[in-house]
């Protein structure tokens, strides 16, 4: 039962013309949201600690600064 579903949509999918266009610009758009956005506005705040303690201390730090923030 599982195989014919499976099956299915790879047949439709091999037999899309415009569609392939669509998903090649679908996931285009999601290379450049998760990866080119990230790089410039999603700084990796843990890379000035050497070790996973300084890391766990400065986040459990933030979340119970910002939990007490009104």
């Amino acid at each position: 039962m599982g195989w014919r579903i499976i099956s299915f949509y790879l047949e439709g999918f091999r037999e899309m013309k415009l569609g392939k266009t669509l998903w090649l610009i679908i996931l285009l758009k999601l290379f450049i949201l998760f990866f080119v956005l990230k790089l410039f506005f999603f700084p990796d705040y843990l890379a000035q600690f050497g070790e996973e303690a300084e890391k766990e201390e400065y986040v459990s730090n933030e979340l119970i600064n910002r939990a007490s923030m009104p």
